[in-house]
């Protein structure tokens, strides 16, 4: 039953409230008319007790701003752009990633450009610029919960390579402060294909501020590289926003809790509120944190990952690529929310 406004309210007392669910909580269907993203389309979700956000659907499911009681949860970056623009090569990437509260890096590769053999991989790969098809918006009751859906399929495919479909299902309900995404990803080809997958999950301004801390149950914590390990025993605080700040990775190793699940949160105690990612671990055994806190590029990415950034070139050398066998399916499951 939704709790809403301080109180529970059954079905029954909401259709005598209002005309219309949409009055309170729903999802709508948009389509983005100026700028860069022009002719994007997109969904616009509202729970009703102060959690909003926007679903991408052209931009591969993923999740763009987000924000709780008016208060902006996701970073946000103006570069954002349609799959028409997208630069795959290089750091191309960068020319289209618009930031938002959940960008999907791979489905065959993530992480800095490279090549592997005869394939020149350009960073964080090519899903997140795919545009979903076979689209389903849904607002409708299911016993005493109205849900909220948005989902649909996103293929990532090369004529004599792989051919990998993902299926992604967001949902959350009335009252809700939270979301679930709900990921399958099936190799619809018929030769083996290298699969890698991170959640590029971008916290913000307020959220992310010098008051703030990243809190989650670590086994342990390495830098990535010489900039990283020069912060890394301040890496759970944030500083203020710094001219020439050198972006800084760390690779967590979180302790999974009796669910086998992550939960990773930053906590503002001035705004009394936390931000999370919890996630389950057996399919996303890695975690990176991804902090930047350059002047106008003021942010941290909470990263749950099926393999800590490796190269491609060299998981394969080591035989730690993952392979997705022709039909073989893998599920992932991730939630995103507030606790005030």
């Amino acid at each position: 039953m939704p709790h809403l406004f301080n109180r529970d309210y059954s079905p029954d007392d909401l259709a005598r409230y209002t005309s219309t669910l949409d009055q309170i909580a729903g999802v709508h269907p948009v389509e983005y008319t100026d700028g860069h993203a022009r002719g994007m389309r997109a969904a616009e979700v509202w729970t009703g007790s102060g959690l909003r956000f926007t679903v991408l659907l052209d931009r591969g499911l993923d999740i763009g701003p987000a924000d709780f009681n008016g208060i902006p949860l996701a970073w946000l970056h103006p570069a954002l752009g349609t799959p028409a623009q997208f630069e795959p090569a290089g750091l191309g990437f960068l020319r289209t990633f618009g930031g938002g509260l959940v960008t999907t890096c791979g489905l065959t590769h993530f992480g800095q450009p490279e090549q592997d053999g005869p394939e020149s991989l350009g960073l964080h790969g090519r899903i997140s610029h795919m545009p979903a098809h076979q689209v389903r918006i849904a607002a409708e009751w299911q016993g005493d919960d109205y849900l909220l859906t948005v989902e649909g399929h996103v293929r990532q495919s090369v004529l004599f390579g792989e051919n990998l479909l993902l299926h992604r299902r967001i949902t959350t309900r009335l009252g809700a402060t939270s979301l679930l995404i709900a990921d399958s990803v099936r190799n619809e080809g018929h030769r083996p294909a290298p699969h890698m997958l991170l959640y590029h999950c971008n916290f913000g301004f307020p959220i992310v501020s010098p008051s703030s801390r990243l809190e989650v149950d670590d086994l342990s914590v390495r830098p990535r590289d010489a900039a990283a390990a020069a912060g890394l025993a301040g890496h759970t605080r944030f500083e203020s926003p710094t001219p020439g700040y050198e972006e800084q990775v760390f690779f967590h190793t979180p302790r999974p809790d009796s669910d086998g699940f992550v939960t990773a949160s930053i906590v503002n105690p001035d705004l009394g509120l936390a931000a999370y990612v919890r996630y389950r671990a057996a399919e996303l055994p890695a975690f990176s944190q991804w902090k930047m806190m350059a002047a106008g590029e003021y942010v941290c990415a909470l990263e749950p990952c099926t393999v800590h950034e490796t190269p491609r070139s060299v998981l394969r050398r080591e035989g730690r690529l993952q392979y997705l066998d022709p039909g073989q399916e893998i599920h992932y499951l991730l939630e995103l929310g507030v606790i005030a």
